[in-house]
């Protein structure tokens, strides 16, 4: 992590900017900004993070997950996509600006970070304490995803996200399951149980007052879902499932960025070993993320789900329950001026008109950015919906990452302009 942060930061010296490589508490965050300039001019930050997921399973992947592979216009490598590529494309148009002496309308700051995978647990009290020097019109991102090549498009909202992790412990050791089975509890039988309870046939989740903060989707926003290009065949089989599954009543877009889920992300009990082992496992455990929309709020969601299983966990198994990370859900206007002049870069880029949409995934330090620093996030993401984030063979689309140097050129001269009128 610590070579990876001073790569970045040599990186964006080469560029022409002025970079350090600030420790924290946890991993190292960089910081580089444009040459000061005479007078006083807007700035705005650009954030992304150098940290990537585990690349396991390795099997899977047809490249070795960090020696990056290019075939025909993909490039194949753990993190080209999730952030590193998308990353780069705003240095090097940054670096464009800087190696031909075209003057930059406005001053710029990167923040890269190393611990957005694991929560951007550090990145709080980094902002806190460089308040002054991070002071902004508005923070750009491109850490999220476009519906296609066709569609270049501004993402005005975020899931939020709730952790937790659930243990139901039995017999207080592993017992022989033909001598002791029929006379003690199960724990892999009373979790998989407890949890079948928590969801219903109509894939709505079914803990009381889970919807009552749910902030209902407008007549607009729904029109804007209906924009975004769907092929339910294609996206069968994009996602490798005989069959879809989602919350009766909204399209496959609304399920996936506007509705909350309750997800199952592991199960671990037992004997996980070649063969059989004839045994009642003394516990289970299962690891949750809820994704949550707007108004709704971790704490309250963690909050009910506890309840929940409290008052539905049978009497012959003790329950632990372990609260994760949380982030809030987040939403923009996407009238803002700021916005508009977002739109404006990306039709210029991709010369097509963008779309708006909601991202499902979650980016916890975008609530940060508007508590902290008092700005909203403009989220323009390049990557595309097969790019493989947190999967085997993760690609970045080289015309995305050409595209989206151009927008990132166009997007400072649209943002002063807006910053003006």
């Amino acid at each position: 992590m610590g070579r990876c942060a001073d790569w970045v930061a040599r990186r964006c010296e080469r560029a022409g900017l002025q970079a350090r490589v600030c420790p924290t508490q946890g991993h190292p965050v960089v910081l580089a900004s444009t040459p000061p300039q005479p007078g006083r001019r807007p700035r705005y930050l650009v954030y992304g993070h150098y940290d990537v997921q585990p690349p396991e399973p390795f099997e899977l992947w047809k490249s070795p997950p960090f020696e990056p592979r290019i075939e025909g216009r993909s490039l194949f490598a753990r993190g080209a996509s999730d952030n590193k590529g998308q990353n780069l494309a705003h240095i090097r148009a940054v670096e464009a600006y800087l190696r031909t002496g075209t003057q930059l309308p406005c001053d710029l700051t990167f923040v890269i970070e190393g611990e957005e995978e694991v929560g951007s647990k550090s990145l709080g009290e980094f902002l806190k304490a460089n308040r002054k020097e991070l002071d902004c019109e508005a923070v750009v991102i491109s850490d999220t995803g476009m519906p296609g090549p066709k569609f270049p498009a501004l993402t005005s909202g975020l899931r939020g996200i709730a952790a937790l992790e659930i243990t139901l412990r039995g017999p207080s050791r592993d017992l022989h399951s033909g001598i002791f089975g029929g006379t003690v509890e199960n724990p892999a039988m009373a979790l998989c149980q407890l949890l079948a309870r928590l969801r219903d046939k109509n894939g709505r989740i079914a803990i009381p007052g889970f919807y009552d903060d749910v902030l209902p989707l407008s007549a607009a926003d729904r029109r804007q879902f209906a924009r975004l290009p769907y092929n339910r065949s294609q996206y069968q089989k994009l996602v490798g499932v005989p069959q879809l599954f989602g919350e009766k009543g909204f399209t496959p877009f609304e399920q996936r960025a506007a509705r909350p889920t309750f997800e199952i992300n592991g199960l671990t009990s037992g004997y996980q070993g070649e063969g059989s082992k004839t045994i009642i496992p003394a516990w289970a455990r299962a690891k949750i993320t809820i994704r949550l929309v707007p108004d709704q709020s971790p704490a309250r969601i963690l909050k009910l789900v506890t309840q929940r299983l409290k008052e539905i966990c049978p009497p012959t198994v003790k329950m632990e329950i372990q609260a994760g990370h949380g982030a809030e859900p987040y939403l923009m206007s996407a009238s803002s001026p700021a916005a508009q002049a977002a739109l404006r870069a990306l039709e210029l880029a991709f010369e097509r008109k963008p779309v708006l949409m909601r991202e499902g995934g979650s980016i916890p330090i975008v609530n940060s950015f508007k508590k902290i620093l008092g700005v909203d996030t403009l989220m323009l993401g390049l990557a595309l919906p097969d790019d493989n984030a947190h999967s085997p063979n993760e690609k970045f689309d080289l015309d995305c990452f050409a595209k989206g140097q151009l927008m990132s050129a166009h997007l400072w001269q649209e943002l002063s302009r807006a910053a003006h009128e």
